[in-house]
């Protein structure tokens, strides 16, 4: 018998086909190698990794690879009663480049249409509404807002977490490539950050919706948030909780995959909060503490190929934040 989850982990779980070797175009490439990732099932199983309680609520194919995944949380420990099966429609697999310095680019999703996947067909009618009486936290991510069905049970699923009292976090994880029609996004967005009580961005998606790069003033704006967080790669991270402002410089380190860092980012966030208590935020030294535990499991996630593969333990973040005492 599963846990009851700390938080739900709602979304996309998919299979990354990463180039083997830096490429700059899908032709050049050589050979490729699954790994399993999709940004809210990279949240769910870091943050059991870290030792919080999660559960993952997406659609995957009845196919092999649908099973390989569901495998895989399951082995890893993450709750996966709230996974729906659709019987025509394939999981996930999308194609990813990576240059040289482990940055990543997506390349498309082999012979099949954006929208022909079974993530987009995720039914409101059949979410596990127990998850959501047990949970302390729901994580979401914008791109399943692009296809009507995944979206109608987004917001059913925030529904619920005003009915249980949840709080939500939004990681933008921003993909154009994600969506049929681009114009679609912003007044979706919109509506949904009317529920939102953490948000996650990188610089490049705070200055692309909010046009500008300082947490203070997108928490300001948004006049409704109790806490803005925004990475910037190996660049100083902003953060806004209430009044208690400031930065963190991430710890140096050898980069070889940057997929999955910021979803393993915002699992160490949150396995903070679900250990310290979200009160704890209002003390600078504690958020300062948090943003930078959140910023080595983010790191250390990106010193590996793929994004659930390459997560670390709790017990190696802590020897990796002490070498930096």
């Amino acid at each position: 018998m599963q846990s009851p989850p700390c938080i739900i982990c709602l979304g996309v779980i998919l299979f990354d086909r990463l180039a083997d070797r830096p490429c700059d175009s899908v032709e050049a490439v050589e050979s490729w190698t699954d790994y399993p990732g999709g940004a809210p099932a990279n949240v769910a199983s870091a943050l059991v990794k870290l030792g919080t309680s999660a559960a993952f609520i997406g659609c995957v194919g009845q196919d092999e690879a649908g099973n390989r995944l569901v495998a895989i949380l399951n082995s890893i420990g993450v709750n996966i009663s709230g996974i729906q099966r659709h019987p025509q429609a394939p999981t996930r697999k999308v194609y990813v480049l990576r240059d040289t310095s482990g940055d990543r680019s997506f390349a498309g999703f082999g012979d099949f249409k954006i929208d022909e996947f079974a993530d987009a067909f995720l039914q409101k009618a059949k979410l596990n509404e127990k998850l959501f009486l047990e949970a302390d936290f729901l994580v979401l991510e914008t791109l399943e807002l692009a296809y009507p069905q995944t979206r109608s049970a987004i917001f059913r699923a925030l529904e619920l977490t005003e009915q249980y009292d949840l709080k939500v976090l939004l990681d933008f994880n921003w993909r154009p490539i994600f969506w049929p029609d681009e114009t679609e996004a912003l007044p979706l967005i919109k509506e949904v950050l009317k529920y939102v009580d953490f948000l996650k961005l990188s610089d490049e998606e705070a200055e692309l919706f909010f046009e500008t790069k300082d947490a203070g003033a997108i928490s300001n704006r948004l006049n409704s948030v109790e806490g803005v967080i925004i990475t910037a790669g190996g660049e100083d991270i902003s953060y806004c909780f209430d009044e208690n402002e400031g930065k963190v410089t991430p710890i140096s380190i050898e980069v070889q995959d940057t997929t999955g860092a910021g979803d393993a980012f915002v699992a160490g966030f949150l396995h903070q909060l679900s250990i310290r208590g979200i009160a704890s935020l209002k003390d600078a030294n504690a958020a300062k503490d948090t943003v930078k535990y959140a910023s080595a499991v983010g790191g250390l996630t990106a010193t590996k190929p793929g994004a659930i593969d390459s997560q670390p333990t709790s017990a190696e973040v802590e020897d990796f934040l002490k070498k930096f005492e």
